[in-house]
């Protein structure tokens, strides 16, 4: 069984399109989607369009969660908004414009998705989280203690948790016999060289996994540049973090 895993992919219209063309080749019988579609990018229709066609072609084989910021487009209010402009300004002027361009029955879509997913594969039990499996927006990031990642996750049966939300790739192998594994981001990574990253997993019929994060080149420079066009305040704040 291959399973492509794709997170955070933030509204980026030409990282996904290349990211696609990769899935393409390794030809899953599953794709994974674990939040995080829209906020903070130029282009939330086109991504959330993409995400039909996926959920359309691959039906129950196509498996999807909401991400931190899929929860706040979908649940913006003024205040937040205005919470939000004091913590990261960026991210607040951009949701403060993202509300107004992203299509309803979209917002409507994301609002409705789970938080979390049980997927069984050959005997193998899979937890989809964004940030961990207590907390949608608690952070894995490569360099934490083994147990504090065990505590953690500590309410999870799983032998796999898959998560996002970091923008950084990195696993943990547990004494617990848990694996966890951040697929990374496919819109704005937070890796040095800023390129798009998702992550190839094969799963045998006994249960045993493999996994590759992939490692996807695309036009950083032209999706910062949409960025700074959409002109609202502190957007080349946020059009910056494109920038290796």
């Amino acid at each position: 069984m291959k399973i492509a895993v794709i997170s955070d992919i933030h509204a980026n219209k030409d990282a996904l399109e290349e990211v696609l063309k990769d899935i393409k080749i390794f030809n899953p019988d599953m794709i994974f989607c674990l939040g995080d579609l829209i906020l903070a990018g130029y282009n939330p229709n086109f991504v959330c369009e993409k995400i039909f066609e996926l959920k359309n072609l691959f039906g129950d084989n196509f498996k999807i969660i909401q991400g931190n910021t899929d929860k706040m487009v979908a649940n913006c209010n003024l205040q937040l908004i205005e919470d939000t402009k004091k913590a990261f300004p960026c991210m607040g002027y951009s949701l403060e414009e993202d509300v107004k361009i992203t299509d309803k029955k979209y917002i409507d879509f994301v609002r409705n998705l789970p938080e979390k997913k049980r997927v069984i594969v050959n005997n193998l039990k899979i937890d989809l989280v964004h940030g961990s499996p207590r907390n949608q927006s608690e952070n894995i990031y490569p360099d934490l203690l083994p147990e504090t990642v065990e505590e953690m996750v500590k309410d999870s049966d799983a032998d796999l948790i898959l998560c996002g939300h970091t923008h950084i790739p990195c696993g943990y192998s547990l004494n617990s016999n848990k694996t966890i594994i951040n697929a990374g981001s496919v819109g704005r990574s937070m890796t040095s060289d800023k390129n798009a990253l998702y992550l190839q997993l094969t799963i045998d019929k006994e249960g045993k996994f493999f996994s590759e994060h992939r490692i996807i080149k695309y036009n950083n420079e032209l999706v910062s540049k949409h960025i700074l066009a959409r002109g609202f305040k502190h957007c080349e704040d946020l059009a910056s973090m494109y920038i290796a």
